[in-house]
């Protein structure tokens, strides 16, 4: 998430969320609740919002995907 302000907003289409161990949450929203949007483990990076519907800030969380060694 560099560069991407924290207060930023994405695009969710779900109703579902995701439940899992925190040490592997890297980003959160309030929804009525704290519900984790953001996974990674070693070399693998989720996201429960769609970054690709995200107009310009899902263009960069996708580009520091893509920069990513």
């Amino acid at each position: 998430f560099d560069q991407i302000d924290q207060d930023s907003y994405v695009y969710f289409v779900h109703s579902y969320y995701l439940e899992t161990e925190e040490d592997v949450v890297s980003a959160y929203t309030t929804y009525g609740k704290r519900i984790a949007v953001a996974a990674q483990k070693n070399n693998l990076f989720a996201t429960q919002f769609h970054p690709e519907k995200s107009g310009s800030i899902g263009l960069g969380i996708l580009k520091n995907f893509g920069g990513m060694k």
